[in-house]
């Protein structure tokens, strides 16, 4: 099992390229098993996850080629899927598997999907998805611990999740594509990956309006057609490079990103001093003195994201003053609090809210990765700490940060990859 040992103390500078997003690789790649003819994916990040998802559809009967690092690129073509199920031992180790639920009822009449169980940070039930495909006509039943779901043809509906769910939006979508009629989805998600997922349907051959609001409106059509996508950049890493530099001090510009997709946090870090500028596919983040600290809620965009959370509060737990930082969309996303308060952190935790009192510096240690985003919390933390921290069970860093430490060492930072 690898770890990071990183060496704290260093400013940040330089260039690095943002990579795709994985919350829009995973629903994309599900969406090729929607036609028989070849999707082709551009940008798609090297993460564990994306690796995942590909022998979930392997085991499906889809054919993949995938390029090398070199080569971003991934071609699926879903002409000869010849099982519907998914099975638990690949379903319970990403909760993204759900994602081929709805392509495959809609387009084969029947899936057998197994539940994703557990998630470290929190509940995230899938009733929704159910309740959504339930409306448009299908048979489910959850037996022996997975969804049994069986239509002739979906039919459209009018659909209001009882809450924001962003895969619950994405399968939704997926399966109304091919469904019989108009289907509206009201308190849909609004993430920028639901967006990208939309344009790629469209691109397709659906009949897609109103992504990026809270209703969207997809009329059904007989079939879809291959496409060539480019994935949209990941705001989410491009948060997490930001947040690093304003915590250690630097000058860096993040490539391929977008300061559209990331004004809760621009907003936040500008607060907290740091002096970040947009451009065309562009960010540049510079951050001379000790940050000052900063109170977030955590909502759904395009209000602060959860994903970033923990990546602030390592911030603030070396900034000047004291913050409040509320966590309103998982019930356990504080699991990286014990693991920062072996750095030298001052924080303390009541139900949902954690108040941060900075302290001028952290001390290295060993510490523990709990969760992905935790993951890259704990190692902005480690970039400003005295000394060498480790961070153990990176694989969480691996499902989501695409050669994380090596743009971190482009930038400047001293950070190795090691076996345990």
């Amino acid at each position: 099992m690898d770890q990071l040992r990183i060496r704290g103390g260093r400013r940040l500078a330089g260039e690095i390229v943002i990579s795709g997003a994985k919350n829009a690789a995973l629903p994309e790649m599900c969406a090729a098993l929607l036609t028989a003819e070849r999707v082709q994916l551009q940008n798609v990040p090297s993460l564990n996850d994306v690796t995942t998802m590909a022998r979930l559809l392997k085991t499906l009967g889809v054919a993949l080629e995938m390029g090398d690092r070199g080569d971003p690129t991934l071609v699926l073509t879903a002409n000869d899927v010849t099982s519907r199920e998914a099975p638990y031992e690949l379903v319970k180790t990403m909760r993204a598997s759900i994602l081929v639920l709805g392509p495959l009822l809609a387009r084969f009449g029947e899936a057998r999907v197994s539940l994703p169980g557990g998630c470290a940070i929190g509940t995230r039930p899938v009733d929704q998805h159910i309740k959504g495909l339930q409306a448009m006509g299908a048979d489910i039943v959850v037996e022996h611990g997975y969804i049994v779901a069986r239509a002739k043809r979906l039919q459209g509906a009018r659909i209001t999740t009882d809450m924001i769910t962003v895969t619950g939006t994405e399968n939704l979508l997926m399966a109304a594509t091919l469904a019989d009629g108009e289907t509206i989805l009201e308190n849909a998600a609004q993430e920028p990956e639901v967006g990208d997922l939309a344009e790629m349907l469209i691109a397709m051959g659906a009949r897609i309006e109103g992504h990026g609001t809270s209703r969207i409106r997809i009329v059904g059509v007989e079939r879809l057609h291959g496409v060539e996508h480019r994935i949209v950049c990941d705001r989410i890493e491009a948060g997490t490079f930001l947040c690093a530099v304003a915590a250690a001090g630097g000058d860096a510009v993040l490539r391929h990103a977008r300061g559209d997709h990331l004004e809760a946090v621009i907003e936040k870090l500008r607060e907290a001093g740091a002096t970040i500028d947009a451009g065309d596919g562009w960010l540049r983040v510079r951050a001379d003195a000790r940050p000052r600290a900063v109170s977030v809620r955590t909502s759904e965009y395009p209000a602060f994201p959860t994903d970033m959370q923990a990546q602030l509060m390592a911030l603030d737990c070396i900034a000047d003053g004291a913050a409040t930082i509320t966590e309103t969309i998982f019930e356990n996303r504080f699991m990286h609090v014990n693991e920062l308060l072996r750095l030298g952190a001052k924080i303390e935790v009541d139900g949902r809210v954690a108040i941060v009192q900075g302290v001028e510096k952290l001390s290295g240690a060993t510490v523990m990765a709990t969760d992905l985003r935790a993951s890259a919390g704990l190692v902005i933390a480690a970039l400003v700490a005295d000394g060498v921290t480790v961070v153990d069970r990176i694989y969480h860093l691996d499902r989501g940060y695409d050669r994380m430490e090596a743009k971190l060492r482009t930038l400047g930072a001293d950070v190795e990859r090691v076996a345990a």
